[in-house]
């Protein structure tokens, strides 16, 4: 840890620069100047391991929230890699929604780590929720710094423990979608901003935003703002613009072209589906604006209300507290949060929400919820002294440090928890997987023959083929109550990313070509909650036709409190809430076969 003198929070890094151009030098260094109160912060080296130890517990403990993740990346990742895997519509040559370019770069190093040591496929799933790991880690570490920079040291202590402990980090970190990455570039791009690194900011959120997920250049639009309309460099916004795009859509478009068969520019196609169509991503549901409120509080508690009032706390600070003017090299805060409160209106008004549509902000809502308790304990410290004036100068931290503790515990204590809560209720489904792919490892199933795995309502929670121990496994579809259109298997033809498939459609209409009949199932994953329907039957129930060889609990949500499912609290939680079996079913019919394949 890092002792730092401190009575001014602001940097003085802007001022130095401006000394040293007068002095005609080119090059400024950070420094904080401060006298008393003396501030603990972590350094550099301090924040990455600590970052790096929360981001490899995500990586081996959370759960795949978002069936997006699991169809639409690992599935035609492993086709990468195994030749085998599960199709959406949106990889289909017809609509080349995706790109393989963004798959690709996750895949070759997965191709590198399987070319050296021949791993089982979920070490190799787990690898790369590792990388990904360490990406958003340098990320976060990047913008604590700069942060630091900008805002001053509390602030930047304040943003790193929010971002430590947060569940919505947990969520997203080791999340394998665009989102996520773009959350990776964003920050990074937010906070070469910061820095005033423009060409860095630039080329960050075209990676973000051409490799990613095109929507996340409005993050970058009060950058460009900044630099055209602020500052007036024109010419190096266009240059690192026209640089950037080369850079990337040349290989990108080559690549992507290469796998479809056809040329594609895919995050174009993405924009033209999304915004231009009639139907577009609204077949998949609507949600009012409530569910990012709450969606919020769950992932950030009273960080997220923070990040939503900092213009107000920021507005009676500026008129209650007497202070300096900010130092003209800093960013005006206006400009500081422009990113995060152009992203929230743009998503809050569009119908179609998901949770990880707000994932780019994540770091810029631990950022404001920071600046929140930052203006908290000021406009405390201003009233305090009017009512009872002080008999000597004293810096406002002296005397608020508690406020600043109370935030920290309680935020701290709550993300921890849901992060524990989301861990115990729902990860299941992976510890299951696991099972299957421990029996088939050990030789236990045949490998000559197909193996079919059968999912039926729980086709959303199915966590990807990277469970599977061998190339023989086949994930076959139950009809269920789902109405919507379900994956299908790529083609097994030596260039079947680039073969249009029959019977796939862009308007989510039930495609009964996908349905397998069950007497054909070797295995089946199904959730027993005691209840059926003609469409869902308990099959963990149907104990002639199956056999339970592997089983966790799974929290029945139905029949808790919303607190105590919400954020688990000892003994309450698992008391009050009632679970579930998640199971793993063997055919009976498959168990003659199993023991003949022993013989």
């Amino acid at each position: 840890m890092i002792m730092a003198p401190g009575q001014r929070q602001r940097q003085l890094f802007y001022v130095k620069k401006d000394q040293k151009k007068h002095n005609n030098s080119k090059t400024a260094k950070c420094e904080n100047t401060c006298s008393d109160p003396h501030l603990i912060y972590p350094g550099g080296d301090t924040a990455l391991k600590l970052l790096l130890s929360a981001r490899f517990c995500s990586a081996i403990w959370s759960y795949i929230s978002d069936c997006d993740e699991t169809f639409n990346y690992w599935e035609p990742s492993h086709y990468l890699l195994y030749g085998q895997g599960q199709q959406t519509w949106e990889y289909s040559p017809q609509y080349a929604l995706r790109s393989y370019t963004y798959l690709l770069m996750h895949m070759v190093p997965a191709k590198f780590y399987c070319t050296i040591f021949e791993p089982n496929p979920v070490s190799v799933f787990y690898f790369v929720r590792c990388l990904l790991s360490v990406a958003c880690a340098l990320s976060e570490v990047y913008f604590y710094q700069n942060v630091c920079r900008e805002f001053g040291i509390h602030i930047a202590r304040l943003t790193f423990v929010f971002l430590l402990t947060s569940s919505g980090m947990f969520i997203s970190s080791a999340a394998f979608l665009p989102s996520s990455f773009s959350m990776f570039l964003s920050t990074i791009a937010t906070a070469a901003w910061y820095a005033r690194k423009y060409e860095l900011a630039i080329f960050a959120t075209a990676i973000s935003s051409l490799l990613g997920w095109p929507f996340a250049a409005l993050l970058g639009a009060p950058i460009a703002i900044d630099m055209l309309i602020r500052k007036k460099e024109w010419a190096k916004f266009i240059k690192w613009s026209i640089l950037s795009a080369i850079i990337i859509l040349i290989p990108m478009t080559w690549i992507d072209s290469t796998y479809y068969g056809k040329l594609v520019i895919a995050p174009f196609n993405l924009i033209h589906y999304n915004v231009l169509t009639n139907h577009g991503p609204d077949l998949y549901g609507t949600a009012p604006l409530s569910y990012y409120l709450i969606n919020g509080f769950l992932n950030f508690n009273f960080v997220f209300i923070g990040a939503l009032i900092t213009p107000i706390a920021l507005l009676l600070t500026w008129a209650v507290v007497p202070a300096s003017p900010r130092n003209k090299y800093c960013l005006p805060y206006w400009y500081t949060l422009a990113p995060l409160y152009l992203w929230l209106i743009v998503m809050f008004l569009q119908p179609h929400k998901e949770e990880r549509f707000l994932f780019p902000i994540y770091p810029m809502i631990c950022m404001a919820g920071a600046i929140t308790v930052d203006s908290m304990q000021r406009l405390f410290f201003c009233i305090k002294t009017h009512i009872k004036p002080l008999s000597q100068s004293t810096h406002y931290l002296q005397g608020t440090s508690y406020i600043m503790f109370t935030a920290l515990i309680v935020c701290g204590v709550l993300g921890i928890s849901r992060s524990f809560a989301l861990f115990n209720g729902y990860y299941a489904p992976l510890e299951v997987m696991m099972e299957a792919n421990k029996i088939g490892s050990e030789g236990q199933v045949p490998n000559d023959i197909n193996i079919n795995f059968c999912v039926g309502k729980e086709w959303h929670r199915f966590p990807g083929s990277f469970f599977f121990p061998a190339e023989n496994w086949r994930l076959q579809y139950l009809q269920s109550e789902f109405k919507g259109q379900l994956p299908q298997a790529f083609s097994l033809d030596i260039n079947g990313t680039s073969i249009v498939q029959p019977n796939f459609n862009d308007l989510n209409k039930e495609e009964p070509s996908r349905y397998f009949d069950i007497e054909k199932c070797h295995f089946i994953l199904d959730l027993d909650l005691g209840t059926e329907t003609e469409m869902e039957p308990n099959y963990s129930r149907q104990r002639d036709n199956f056999s339970v060889i592997k089983s966790s609990k799974f929290l029945d949500s139905s029949t808790c409190h919303p607190l105590l499912r919400a954020f688990y609290i000892p003994f309450l939680t698992d008391n009050s809430c009632n679970y579930g079996s998640y199971n793993l079913l063997k055919s009976n019919k498959f168990k003659l076969l199993l023991m003949s394949a022993k013989s």
